[in-house]
């Protein structure tokens, strides 16, 4: 290692006076065999010296607005690849169906041998980040090792520096460590070998292995493939680490902020929920919670930045996030058209987008196809843009709390058009814990199969689990049990539709969140169902008053909230199909599920109509 690491390197790494990230740095340098070494500690001109090396290396190039860079991924390397993703899996432990999974050994050494020789004639950049604030008892170190220098730039972009933290560790092993490499170029410097992309999670290790790719789903080891290690540890620690948003609730009348955490699928409504006009975002994709000395619940955001889908983002829906990419400040776009120094992208409400440029398919111009002969799109449905949080307005003002933010409310959303009305509470953390589990989202005509096939997605982290499903519900089960200020659970479903239309406006997901946040302050009375608690009619007509000036009619409620029985329980039938199979199930899982079924069975017979009006509980 020393003939490719300078002695000022090595002095970095010395001064950290930890071991075992000496050792590893030599193994993975040794195995993959780079040209050079460089070791970026938390100064800020060593940082810069990363964002230059982006653009002189090629893996990014200026755009015309001041600080924004572009760059492209290969174009079959363009979204998390589920197939090639796996978890190694050691010898007698499971884990549930749907899950990706290698036997430990053959997968370290499929991985070890993709990566011998991986890096050779590039540079190996080492990095030093923090998961969470730093300092703080939800801090999770994490060491990155990557030939990728967009890799690092995302990372300074989207997490906060660890070297100093690292050496707080007093020379121990926890943190996580992630390995990548890119693997052999192209002519326009993406990935050449992705039929040998592999990224695989050793949660026995803390490690995750990440070869021939660099798409940042797959490639930036802090994002979502620590979320996987995290989940591994939370269910060992009696703590959550989940896929949801962090936000601070404003009340218009009293002006409180009240915090809430959010889980919802894609295309569910998360982004649009934590960037509501008047409300605060701590985060919008990840957030680990714990029970603090009082029995609260608290979060923190782990990251520091988004790594956001930039299709439909318009100066109309999206007005915050729009004034951020179009003005000066240090941005990575990827995947979108470029034409003039000047990026475009998929419903970004301009009506001037240019019929040629430069885009994720190279050379491009309008009704251009691809090998297999399909139309390319001007950029990518799966475009993404990489900032800062602190470039938002509406950035909430404790976002780096050591200790967190209380979590007051946790919304689940899902999407369906036939079954859930908009919002409401549940009966109890346990029954919270249940509607989370059987989260649906609806296939509509942006995604690639049929419409209307619901989809399970407990959580929201179906895709990232590292234990078994029933462990992980009955973790969720105990954090709660255990506080003594347990969060109010909430469930939303804003795509409820009645002969094709949606039955309410986008922005009415605003009054639906200030009435959740008015439940947990005690401020309004509920109608209770088997399904949970529903919002009265004249809280809801006051707050559309308030808040939009606008008229909402009763006609309107009992369209959007009346109980739904026979759906809901077509959707009980499902949610028993599939969890059936599942062994470890806690039981207060079925003691919740069977409730609901006996209730809802009783709720037919008695109405003997299968929309059940809010009227009929009072």
């Amino acid at each position: 290692m020393n003939s490719v690491l300078s002695s000022e390197g090595l002095a970095k790494l010395e001064a950290l006076h930890n071991s075992h990230v000496m050792n590893l740095v030599e193994r993975y340098v040794d195995l993959c065999k780079p040209s050079k070494v460089t070791v970026i500690t938390d100064d800020k001109r060593e940082i810069e010296y990363i964002r230059q090396l982006a653009l002189d290396d090629k893996e990014e190039t200026k755009l015309k607005t001041l600080g924004h860079t572009i760059h492209y991924d290969g174009y079959y390397d363009l979204a998390r690849d589920v197939g090639n993703t796996a978890i190694l899996l050691p010898l007698g432990q499971r884990l549930s169906r749907g899950i990706n999974w290698k036997e430990r050994e053959a997968g370290l050494k499929e991985i070890t041998t993709l990566l011998d020789g991986a890096m050779k004639g590039k540079t190996c950049v080492i990095r030093f980040f923090c998961l969470g604030p730093t300092n703080s008892r939800f801090s999770i170190s994490a060491l990155q090792i990557t030939d990728s220098v967009y890799v690092a730039h995302s990372e300074d972009i989207l997490y906060r520096v660890g070297y100093e933290q690292f050496k707080k560790l007093n020379g121990s092993d926890g943190f996580f460590t992630f390995l990548h490499s890119a693997g052999e170029l192209d002519e326009r410097n993406c990935t050449k070998n992705t039929d040998k992309r592999r990224i695989f999670i050793d949660y026995t290790d803390k490690k995750v292995y990440s070869v021939n790719n660099q798409y940042a789903g797959n490639s930036v080891g802090l994002k979502k493939l620590a979320l996987r290690l995290a989940i591994y540890k939370a269910n060992q620690e009696d703590w959550l680490a989940e896929h949801m948003l962090l936000m601070g609730v404003r009340s218009e009348r009293t002006k409180r902020v009240t915090y809430f955490t959010g889980a919802f699928p894609s295309a569910c409504g998360k982004t649009s929920t934590a960037m509501i006009p008047g409300q605060t975002i701590v985060g919008d994709d990840i957030a680990y919670l714990r029970e603090d000395a009082e029995g609260n619940a608290r979060a923190v955001n782990i990251e520091s930045g988004i790594f956001g889908i930039i299709a439909d983002v318009n100066p109309v829906d999206d007005p915050l996030i729009y004034r951020a990419l179009t003005t000066p400040r240090e941005l990575i776009f990827s995947n979108v058209l470029v034409a003039d120094g000047v990026p475009y992208w998929l419903g970004m409400g301009r009506d001037d987008i240019p019929k040629n440029g430069l885009n994720h398919s190279g050379d491009w111009s309008e009704g251009r196809r691809d090998t297999e002969g399909n139309v390319i799109s001007l950029s990518h449905p799966n475009a993404r843009y990489t900032m800062r949080l602190n470039e938002l307005e509406n950035l909430d003002p404790r976002v780096n709390d050591v200790d967190g933010v209380i979590v007051h409310g946790i919304l689940y959303g899902g999407r369906d058009s036939d079954t859930n009305v908009p919002i409401y509470e549940t009966l109890s953390w346990k029954h919270g814990v249940y509607i989370g589990a059987t989260i649906e989202s609806e296939t509509t005509t942006a995604t690639i199969g049929k419409t209307g096939v619901r989809t399970l997605n407990p959580m929201s982290n179906a895709d990232f689990l590292t234990v078994p499903l029933g462990t992980y519900i009955s973790n969720h089960i105990a954090f709660g049990t255990k506080l003594r200020n347990c969060p109010k659970v909430f469930a939303t479903n804003y795509f409820l539709k009645s002969s094709g239309k949606y039955c309410n406006q986008k922005v009415d997901k605003k009054i639906w969140l200030l009435w959740a946040e008015g439940r947990i302050h005690g401020e309004y009375e509920a109608v209770k169902t088997p399904t949970g608690c529903l919002p009265r009619y004249d809280d809801l007509r006051v707050l559309f008053r308030q808040i939009f000036n606008r008229d909402y009619s009763e006609k309107d409620y009992l369209l959007q909230f009346s109980i739904r029985v026979d759906k809901l329980l077509e959707k009980s039938v499902r949610m028993e199909e599939y969890y059936r199979s599942e062994q470890g199930l806690p039981g207060e899982f079925w003691d919740e599920h069977n409730r609901l079924k006996i209730e809802l069975e009783a709720l037919k017979r008695e109405a003997r109509v299968p929309e059940v009006p809010p009227s009929f509980f009072r």
